[in-house]
């Protein structure tokens, strides 16, 4: 062991002994205990989709459930009980509660669109789709074949994810096999729910990028053998995407499709208009989505990320397909792509599945917060084009409406409506008995400087008591506020994140952990 070293665990193991005793330290997902716990706190999550209860439901209520004096009972890194204190406290005597005052606790934020290689160039200036992944994304994301490299971006990804509320991904991984198994590994470390696979790209990109078609088809096996199932990880067969995709790789992906169905598949769909045009002819396919339908890889499990150039057409035929789509405003409106046409996608009758997503790094943060103010926006201008006033031929009072994006729509799209779109509702999402606890402790007055005032509107320095309160302050939150909104975020149960608190990696923790049982010990004797 080097002096470094030494010196290094010496002072993780007194930070971990001194916040134990003040009791600020997050507990990592090493510890490994499956102790009862209680969280109070204003409790808020989802039952249905806001967007079915239609317009007359201001906020959503309908879909939703709001204690304010809420318990939520874990046990095992499951939910075991919810409801309210004064009902629930009584039927579990001696349980360990933590307790918070003026924070609303939700469920864990589910990403449906990101890729972990981009987390050091997210916010490169100045380019369209294309050019963007010819500078920037593709000679950055080939630095994470050294598997130093690697492990120091995994490392800043995650612990990025976690202070930002985030539990849940869907990510798009890379063409490297070393460093997608590095990243199962990391995921796994903190038992974090994941869907990643191998990026399939063997055209129009650099030689570094290539992934022959069948040396992704084996690649992609080993992977799917090793990890797919095990645990919290889950594997996306990953045509990255058709205009990078030749029919060969793409044939080996509804191979793989065709040997493990249960596999998610996770591709990209008519983001740009000039890759989605030549994605279509390249393919000899009427559109971009036929692309993939060619290989039978569109149906449950499927996600299109974007779809901001998707025609009528296509979206009935996801709907069909009972296929999803990743909204990303904020990668759609960074790199100039379009605008997604939100109130289409919830069309009663053949409403799409949908996740949101940071697509960071063509998404300029890994906040869903931000994601939600960027779609708010997006939802917005898409109303301003349809409710007559620009051009009467595109007036639909109906769509127009279905884009605005109010506190119940956009908090139900990061949690349950993200899980539904990720066919993960039976795992996350909510706060039903037996679903994984993953949550965040959202602070409503976390933000700029303005920000506590402007949430001084609703209820003053008081708690929220009804859910029109909770609503308007989580709505304060995805406006005004941001990624300091997020106060501590857990992972099946373990506190693995806190705002203000440096969290140990797993190996220091469970070195400080082992450091402090000494301490104790040797204090008994």
């Amino acid at each position: 062991m080097t002096f470094e070293t030494l010196i290094k665990n010496a002072c993780v193991a007194a930070l971990a002994l001194t916040c134990a005793l003040s009791g600020s330290l997050p507990a990592t997902a090493a510890s490994g205990d499956s102790e009862t716990i209680g969280i109070r706190a204003g409790i808020l999550d989802f039952v249905d989709d806001p967007w079915s209860k239609g317009p007359g439901v201001v906020r959503g209520d309908e879909a939703a459930r709001f204690i304010p004096d809420g318990l939520l009972v874990i046990s095992d890194g499951k939910v075991k009980d919810r409801g309210s204190y004064a009902d629930l406290s009584a039927k579990y005597p001696g349980l360990k509660v933590n307790s918070y005052t003026n924070r609303i606790v939700v469920p864990g934020f589910v990403d449906g669109h990101i890729h972990f290689p981009q987390t050091r160039v997210l916010g490169a200036y100045g380019e369209q789709l294309l050019p963007w992944l010819q500078e920037w994304i593709f000679p950055e994301e080939m630095k994470y074949r050294d598997a130093a490299y690697a492990k120091e971006g995994l490392t800043h990804f995650f612990d990025n994810l976690l202070a930002n509320g985030t539990t849940t991904v869907q990510d798009y991984g890379t063409s490297s096999e070393s460093a997608v198994d590095q990243y199962f590994q990391e995921a796994s470390k903190r038992n974090m729910r994941v869907i990643v696979g191998i990026a399939g790209l063997d055209r129009n990109a650099p030689e570094g990028m290539i992934t022959p078609p069948q040396s992704f088809y084996d690649a992609s096996k080993r992977l799917i053998e090793k990890y797919h199932g095990k645990g919290r990880n889950l594997y996306a067969i990953t045509p990255r995407f058709a205009y990078g995709d030749s029919d060969e790789l793409l044939s080996m992906c509804g191979k793989l499709h065709k040997e493990y169905p249960d596999c998610w598949i996770n591709t990209h769909v008519s983001e740009n208009p000039t890759e989605t045009r030549n994605a279509a002819e390249e393919h000899h396919c009427k559109d971009y989505l036929g692309c993939y339908e060619k290989y039978g890889l569109v149906g449950p499990k499927f996600t299109a990320g974007h779809g901001v150039w998707l025609s009528d057409n296509e979206f009935e035929r996801l709907y069909k397909a009972g296929a999803s789509v990743s909204f990303c405003p904020n990668s759609n409106t960074f790199l100039g792509s379009g605008l997604f046409r939100l109130g289409k996608a919830t069309e009663p009758g053949q409403r799409v599945r949908l996740t949101f997503g940071s697509d960071m790094g063509g998404g300029n943060t890994f906040s869903m917060i931000n994601v939600l103010n960027q779609a708010y926006k997006v939802g917005m201008c898409n109303n301003t084009m349809l409710d007559g006033s620009v051009d009467p031929k595109w007036h639909n009072e109906a769509e127009a409406e279905r884009n605005k994006l109010n506190a119940m729509r956009a908090f139900y799209s990061i949690t349950l409506g993200g899980a539904r779109g990720l066919y993960l509702d039976d795992k996350i999402g909510n706060f039903n008995p037996g679903k994984e606890a993953d949550f965040v402790v959202l602070d409503w007055n976390g933000g700029p400087m303005a920000t506590k005032w402007h949430q001084s509107l609703i209820c003053g320095d008081k708690a929220p008591q009804n859910i029109d309160q909770a609503a308007q302050l989580l709505f304060g939150v995805m406006a005004v506020g941001d990624d300091r909104a997020v106060d501590e975020t857990w992972v099946a149960g373990k506190r693995l994140y806190k705002k203000g608190v440096e969290t140990p990696t797993r190996d220091e923790a469970m070195y400080a952990e082992g450091s402090s049982k000494k301490h104790k010990e040797k204090k008994q004797k």
